[in-house]
């Protein structure tokens, strides 16, 4: 399987400016070749594409100055641009899952800008270097070590003027006996995710830097556009940005690594993000605990680990029924955080019980496997003395 291995590198003033140049003329051929896409009754070959807005660009004046960088960056540019079209008809069509993907857009100087070498545009050195062609020898700082030589090295600047080198490495899984079986999880925003065995994992607060985020967007909002000081509010932005980026990354890495390396099974719930976030109190918090993100590090370090990863339907009732007796309370209000049951007795925690039916579900068990034993009936509604039992912290 593939992996990426990020390093962030700091170029001299010298390779600041080959790069920028490296990254203005990537976005030109981009452009360019958008625009030709769009000109066009139907949609070019990569290879036509290649001939008009590299080839035969370099032989006019306007364009000259394509000769300056690497030819391998400019045609993985055009390959991009192909996968970008080939995404969005296939989305269109119905091929491809999960949200519509949009429109190739044209690439802009103040956003996060980026260029792809193979193997014939870059090489690693002994002394830890790594060459780019046309640009030298950059000295990226070594985290860990490659597990393979990579077939390909992405060169990134983000808004914030950070510099990384993104390898492409072919990675072999890894054989870890799993301390559990299997492990259930119901993920939250207070409480990032709840497992069936009781242990909790809380996110990383992100209320002081998004604070300064919403302050500094209020003074972007005043300044002057092209004015340097509202470049400079622009850079202060993206570097708060990234900060809760990098705090959420860290977070969501070393949780996944957890509890993809101590059970065997994984089983989360299928959440409609992108409905959640429609609900305008919740929508802020809910975006900033990345979910999807989360679920992506854990399917993906299955396969590395050599662990089950599975996803139960969205429609199951886990907050609804008792994970104890299987008898169904029906629907909770969110403010309700804990359920003492009608039947058997016991006050249930809302997500370590969601959590509990999650991880039945996901093994194959109904959620009212002990209740179908009894020969008592199961009531879907309780009768109107009965609703004081449901309770609800102190802290929520």
């Amino acid at each position: 399987m593939k992996a990426r291995y990020q390093f962030r590198f700091y170029p001299t003033d010298q390779q600041r400016q080959s790069l920028a140049q490296l990254f203005g003329c990537v976005r030109v051929v981009w452009n360019d070749a958008l625009a030709l896409c769009k000109q066009s009754d139907k949609k070019p070959k990569s290879a036509e594409l290649q001939k008009v807005v590299i080839t035969g660009a370099k032989q006019t004046v306007e364009r000259a100055w394509l000769e300056d960088v690497s030819c391998v960056s400019l045609q993985q540019s055009v390959a991009d641009l192909e996968t970008a079209f080939k995404n969005f008809f296939d989305s269109c069509k119905g091929k491809r899952k999960g949200r519509k993907v949009g429109y190739p857009k044209f690439k802009k100087r103040t956003s996060s800008q980026s260029a792809r070498l193979t193997r014939r545009g870059f090489s690693l050195k002994e002394n830890g270097g790594v060459y780019l062609a046309k640009i030298g020898i950059v000295n990226p700082i070594w985290s860990r070590e490659l597990p393979s030589y990579p077939s390909s090295v992405t060169i990134v600047k983000d808004c914030a003027n950070r510099y990384f080198l993104s390898f492409v490495v072919e990675v072999q899984p890894i054989s870890i006996d799993a301390q559990n079986q299997n492990v259930g999880i119901d993920l939250g925003i207070k409480t990032f995710a709840v497992m069936s065995n009781g242990e909790k994992a809380q996110s990383p607060s992100y209320r002081k830097l998004d604070i300064k985020v919403r302050k500094l967007q209020k003074q972007l909002a005043r300044q002057q556009k092209d004015s340097k000081r509202r470049h400079k509010t622009r850079i202060q932005i993206a570097k708060t940005h990234n900060q809760i980026a990098d705090l959420r990354k860290d977070f969501l890495h070393k949780l996944s690594t957890k509890v993809v390396s101590e059970n065997q099974t994984i089983i989360l719930e299928d959440l409609n993000v992108s409905g959640l976030v429609k609900n305008c109190k919740l929508a802020r918090a809910i975006s900033q605990q990345g979910w999807y993100e989360f679920r992506a590090l854990c399917k993906a370090k299955s396969e590395k680990f050599g662990r089950e990863f599975r996803v139960i339907s969205r429609w199951e009732p886990t907050s609804q029924v008792c994970a104890d007796c299987g008898f169904k309370w029906g629907k909770l209000d969110l403010s309700i955080r804990s359920v003492l049951c009608l039947n058997c007795g016991i006050e249930q925690d809302r997500d370590e019980n969601a959590a509990r039916n999650i991880q039945k579900v996901g093994i194959g068990h109904c959620h009212d496997s002990k209740w179908t034993q009894r020969k008592s009936k199961t009531t879907s509604v309780a009768s109107s003395d009965e609703v004081s039992r449901i309770t609800a912290p102190d802290s929520r």
